[in-house]
């Protein structure tokens, strides 16, 4: 079959030297809607490079290459359509704070691939490290339809009770009818993203903003308004992509203050708000 679960765990890791530099940093903050208003000192610190800070979720496009969902696609004993893939969650633990330029060794390898009865779910964890140590690991969640079946583990739920009580913070963030064509620009390059045709092959009506997008969005407005936009006070987020988001939409953070860590919720204001981020975790310092 196109996933064959043993050949992809007993893969050699790959691995690979990332580089990056101001430029690349402030890319990917304007990619997720930093910079309004222009001249605000909060927004400054995404988007003026002589005051710097990097947003932690900035890990997942360091160096400009394909984001784990689809490098998981290459791995061996993985042979599947493009159209058939979803990004199904991801996580990311920062060690120390990712400074706005550098260099790093990545580290990457299929250490899960579990059998969901309709599909498969592979989980590709990467590992970046420099010269002074980790920096961060992470772990994206590939969701492979008409995959599974084959008797395996079906592998953790992930699913969390739902927050108690109503939501301490709730902020709107609207998402450019452009922002996925500038997004891509950070190396996700899916033509899910842009071409409409192949959305509309994989069972969308048009296409959709990168889930790695919505991700980058919703953590910059857990840190600028619970965290007083202090990037360096993230410690580990984790997300499980619940549904899509449309270019053009407004996506509704629901936010709700625990000892250490923030529960998140995010929907689609213009969708009754449909569900796009569930079972999503900021811990905090």
């Amino acid at each position: 079959m196109p996933v064959d679960a043993a050949t992809a765990l007993a893969a050699a890791p790959t691995s690979g030297r990332i580089a990056w530099g101001p430029d690349d940093v402030q890319l990917y903050h304007l990619a997720i809607g930093a910079g309004v208003p222009a001249t605000d000192p909060r927004e400054l610190r995404y988007t003026l490079e002589s005051r710097l800070h990097v947003l932690p979720s900035f890990a997942t496009v360091a160096g400009g290459v394909p984001p784990g969902v689809i490098r998981g696609l290459s791995v061996p004993g993985v042979d599947v359509d493009l159209t058939r893939v979803l990004h199904a969650g991801q996580s990311l633990t920062v060690h120390r704070p990712i400074p706005a330029g550098g260099a790093a060794t990545a580290v990457s390898r299929v250490t899960a691939v579990h059998d969901k009865g309709t599909a498969a779910l592979l989980v590709l964890r990467t590992e970046a490290a420099d010269g002074d140590g980790p920096l961060w690991t992470e772990e994206a969640h590939i969701h492979v339809r008409g995959e599974g079946g084959w008797g395996g583990d079906r592998g953790p739920s992930g699913r969390l009770p739902a927050p108690a009580g109503p939501p301490d913070e709730v902020v709107e963030r609207p998402v450019r009818e452009d922002q996925a064509l500038l997004y891509r620009l950070t190396g996700d390059r899916n033509p899910l993203h842009a071409d409409p045709d192949f959305a509309a092959r994989a069972g969308f009506a048009r296409p959709v903003l990168h889930g790695l997008c919505t991700y980058g969005m919703a953590l910059k407005a857990a840190v600028d308004t619970v965290l007083d936009a202090d990037v360096g006070r993230v410690r580990s987020y984790t997300t499980r992509f619940a549904g899509v988001a449309y270019p053009g939409e407004t996506l509704r953070v629901r936010m709700w203050r625990r000892e250490g860590r923030i529960r998140l919720t995010v929907t689609a204001v213009e969708r009754d708000d449909a569900p796009v981020l569930a079972d999503t975790v900021v811990e905090h310092d």
